[in-house]
């Protein structure tokens, strides 16, 4: 039976992160760019628990986790605030055809 160690964790998170970035550069969408954001966040959080497990600092990756999860829910909130009103003013979330927003 093969244990898991901090290896696989940091292997799975080092995946979540490189299809994170690569979800930023190539995607024009706002709204894919900002899932490959949370594929970033999601990637520290497992950092964040592996290393308190393995690494026996008690609860503090669970809090770092935690603070990241509390960022994760407003950054997508005022996100999807913003897609929305780029949307309303252009009819388009493409990211790379945005200018300006202020009119």
């Amino acid at each position: 039976m093969i244990e898991v160690g901090l290896t696989h964790f940091l292997i799975v998170s080092s995946a979540l992160f490189s299809f994170g970035i690569y979800g930023i550069i190539t995607r024009k969408n706002a709204v894919m760019v900002l899932m490959g954001i949370e594929l970033i966040l999601n990637a520290a959080n497992i950092n964040f628990v592996a290393f308190s497990r393995y690494l026996n600092l008690g609860l503090s990756g669970q809090v770092a986790a935690l603070f990241v999860i509390i960022l994760a829910a407003a950054e997508a909130a005022i996100a999807l605030a913003i897609v929305l009103n780029i949307y309303k003013t252009f009819d388009h979330v493409n990211v790379d055809e945005i200018e300006k927003l202020k009119e």
